[in-house]
């Protein structure tokens, strides 16, 4: 199969957003720019069309997909129950980085949702992802559009990196502005659950909602005989060829750390302004007090990460609070809940 690049240079480009959705509608696959991460999109009610995702991807068939609209009246095509909480939401945050997961009707192929009869639903902010999602005339089913496992990708180069010759085009709309993929409530129970941390924090989603909870599966390795729900909660995520590490502690501590395990292909990832003080080559992923930033840039320096040839990367710990749950829920799986405190 051969790949074709779609450069988008403004958003009224409508040929190339044309012949997208027609790939769409023809049961094709397309890596899309949303404002997250890039998705790799396809008919959500066409059970075909969802294979050729896990198929690209590698993708384990019990991992639930997001499913992309245009217009909120959408939800109401996909599902079965909308409660008020789902408006309200919807009415403070789309277009832009919420999924929420609601019950699903029966026109939602069992393979959207990994057979839990739920469907998670988001509304991208990103303009030409919704031109795409109008073009081809149908919901999108879109995870992100990289190997499965490995770091989500922010860039149209870091998908063809990845999928080139394995999916029918991608869609270059520039580089994702928030960098890390949407944070994820269910509101199929009760009080709502977050599943997966995103830009939209705990604290921004309850002055909406009231009551929620944190699903234990953020901070915590999902069991094994337990289903995902969402995405991103079950298996290794977000992670380079090389070993990532976590280091908990200071300044001081990490670099004394990191001397004591220096050796060939060790890599350091640090906040901004402290790579010159690293006893080993470095890679910084944002201001330490700026975890917008950070998540903006972490996907990017991990693929960076790769491209260096390190075999193991000692990071720098961030906060676990507001926008800094989500980068530490990533970190969190690209080690694989390797982390040290020091």
């Amino acid at each position: 199969m051969q790949t074709q690049l779609f450069k988008i240079n403004s958003n009224n480009d409508n040929d190339k957003i044309s012949r997208a959705g027609e790939i769409l509608k023809n049961g094709g696959v397309v890596g899309i720019p949303t404002e997250t991460v890039y998705g790799l999109a396809a008919n959500a009610l066409d059970e075909n069309a969802v294979a050729k995702i896990f198929r690209a991807k590698g993708r384990p068939s019990d991992n639930p997909l997001i499913v992309h609209i245009a217009d909120f009246d959408d939800i109401y095509k996909l599902a079965s129950d909308v409660p008020k909480e789902a408006v309200l939401l919807a009415n403070k945050f789309w277009p832009g980085p919420l999924t929420i997961i609601l019950k699903s009707l029966d026109i939602v192929p069992k393979s959207v949702s990994a057979g839990l009869g739920t469907v998670a639903i988001r509304m991208p902010s990103h303009e030409v992802a919704r031109q795409i999602i109008r073009s081809a005339g149908v919901p999108l089913a879109a995870p992100s559009a990289n190997l499965s496992g490995t770091p989500s990708p922010t860039t149209a180069q870091h998908v063809m990196d990845d999928l080139n010759g394995r999916i029918d085009a991608v869609v270059d709309g520039g580089v994702c502005s928030v960098g890390l993929e949407s944070t994820v409530i269910t509101l199929c129970t009760s009080p709502p659950r977050l599943l997966r941390p995103g830009k939209i924090t705990p604290n921004e989603l309850s002055c909406v909602i009231g009551e929620i909870e944190i699903d234990n599966s953020v901070l915590d390795k999902l069991d094994n005989n337990v289903s995902p729900s969402s995405p991103g909660m079950k298996y290794k995520h977000y992670s380079p060829k090389a070993n990532v590490i976590i280091i908990r502690g200071e300044l001081k501590n990490f670099i004394d750390f990191v001397s004591l395990h220096k050796k060939s292909g060790v890599m350091a990832l640090c906040f901004d302004g402290e790579e010159n003080n690293m006893p080993v080559p470095s890679l910084c992923f944002g201001q330490k007090s700026n975890a917008q930033e950070q998540a903006h840039n972490l996907f990017n320096a991990l693929r960076e990460i790769d491209s260096l040839g390190a075999s193991t990367v000692y990071v720098r710990s961030p906060k676990s609070d507001g926008i800094g749950l989500a980068v530490f829920n990533r970190l969190l799986r690209a080690a694989e809940f390797e982390v040290i405190d020091v």
